[in-house]
């Protein structure tokens, strides 16, 4: 197979969700057929490509010198694209049910298979030019997904949203050209391409701190977190591709990339700069769990959740240990499972019953049992909870620190603990409220609207996921100890 076959998962959807928008499709079930075959498509591509693993580089464009844009598949990219791939075709279906009652679904279904390719893009990327061009892309795609709906708190959610997202770009663009002038290459290589540091050690640091921080926006790390649950605006096809899938796992992705393909792991180990990243994953995932627990509105509650379990994976790369890199893919995937399915789930209940808040969940749980079932199972396995995918990252990431030893990876460890236990208090709030509502509660009797096939379907999915990746997490933990290592 040849090496170029890497740009057809990436071009399919843009050019293909580029001539959605520039046609404007009006008929509902024809629109929601292109997108669905173009979704699946691509998503097949990417499973090709995984399973034949193609070997070399393809190279699609060259600027400048040494600036080109590359595409290789390594194992790091094996896993983010693998996760991409599974969950866009359910996210798909699962729009297509929840824009029923939006306007413009053109256009949105437009974006959002744009935005799929891009995302395959960041997952691909051969080296820094490549992935900080897309990076750029993300933002600029999501864009019109976060205003979807036009009213003026889309608009304040959407002006904030680009604000932090340039802010972040200008600084990780620091780190890019750090590692052009520093490094002897601009490609990814695991362990590092640094070869002239010098004196430049300590500026180099500061560099490498700047640089996280910069994509740690899109990651939604302390302080830089105010634009993620703002986002909760927008309708919740977008927020979930916002939380779970595509531009808060492109911040993780790339912040594991610069850290262990770029400046290197042997450069970084044991400084300043590798404890002053794990301290501010540290406080983050206090920080986004406490404000979970306080939160009422269920999306922004989610939002506060995915602000702390993002940190999660973080801190595990800050271990800049192999443990570390793997315990940190694991909960990125695991992750993305998680959320996607909690998200739908009070999607579900705002579009069909017209309730978003806390204490309108008391006794929601007989009245849409199926919803309130996958948000459960979805729930006790954000808490930690085994056999679930949530309790299996979770416990890498704690055995990483462990193994690590320094007394920063015990604090990140003890951090990671308050925060399952304030999990347990902000999900499981939710979880009795909807099955066990209080004797005094006022519930309201509001008409609930059917929950269709296209959504249900993908949450039943999810929920299966959930359990079976956790009962059988032995292989995939093994592949993604195998990438840590350079195996794969």
């Amino acid at each position: 197979m040849s090496v170029y076959v890497l740009l057809i998962p990436i071009l399919l959807p843009i050019i293909g969700g580029a001539t959605l928008g520039l046609c404007r499709v009006q008929n509902r079930k024809v629109r929601e057929g292109i997108v669905m075959a173009i979704v699946l498509l691509t998503s097949a591509c990417v499973a090709a490509i995984l399973f034949l693993r193609p070997e070399g580089t393809a190279t699609a464009l060259i600027l400048a010198g040494s600036l080109s844009v590359k595409f290789h598949l390594d194992g790091a990219s094996c896993v983010f694209a693998g996760l991409v791939a599974v969950l866009w075709p359910l996210a798909s279906l699962y729009a297509f049910e929840y824009m029923e009652t939006e306007g413009d679904s053109n256009a949105f279904f437009a974006w959002y298979t744009m935005t799929y390719g891009v995302t395959v893009g960041i997952a691909f990327a051969a080296n820094l030019m490549t992935m900080y061009m897309f990076y750029e892309m993300l933002t600029l795609v999501t864009i019109p997904l976060m205003m979807h709906g036009r009213s003026y708190k889309a608009m304040l959610a959407t002006r904030k949203y680009v604000k932090y997202s340039i802010g972040g770009a200008a600084f990780a663009f620091i780190g890019f050209i750090a590692i052009a002038v520093f490094g002897d290459t601009l490609d990814f290589r695991l362990g590092g391409v640094l070869t002239q540091v010098g004196n430049n050690r300590v500026m180099l640091q500061i560099v490498y701190g700047m640089t996280v921080l910069g994509f740690g926006v899109k990651a939604a790390i302390f302080p830089f977190h105010g634009w993620l649950p703002t986002a909760s605006v927008a309708p919740t096809p977008v927020t979930a591709l916002l939380h779970a899938v595509a531009v808060v796992k492109a911040g993780a992705f790339a912040i594991m990339r610069v850290t262990y393909y770029s400046f290197g792991t042997e450069f970084l180990y044991g400084t300043w700069v590798q404890h002053t990243v794990t301290m501010f994953a540290v406080v983050t995932m206090v920080y986004g769990a406490v404000k979970a627990v306080k939160e009422q509105d269920c999306k922004r509650r989610l939002a506060y959740s995915t602000v702390s379990n993002l940190s999660y994976i973080i801190f595990a790369a800050s271990l800049m240990t192999e443990a570390g890199f793997s315990a940190a893919m694991t909960h990125m995937l695991f992750h993305g499972l998680m959320k996607i399915t909690l998200f739908y789930c009070i999607g579900a209940v705002m579009v069909k019953a017209g309730k978003r808040y806390v204490w309108e969940m008391d006794g929601m749980g007989r009245r849409m049992p199926l919803i309130f079932l996958v948000y459960t199972v979805a729930g006790i396995s954000l808490i930690g909870i085994p056999p679930m995918v949530g309790f299996i990252s979770k416990w890498y990431i704690g055995t990483a620190a462990v193994a690590d030893g320094n007394l920063f990876a015990y604090i990140g460890l003890a951090a990671l603990i308050l925060s399952a236990l304030l999990s347990a208090a902000y999900i499981l709030e939710v979880v009795v409220r909807a099955w066990i509502p209080r004797k005094d509660a006022v519930i309201e009797e509001t008409q609930i609207r059917h929950v269709g096939l296209r959504m249900s379907v993908p949450l039943i999915i999810l929920t299966v996921m959930v359990v079976v990746c956790g009962v059988l997490s032995t292989p995939i933990a093994q592949f993604l100890a195998d990438v840590a290592a350079g195996i794969r």
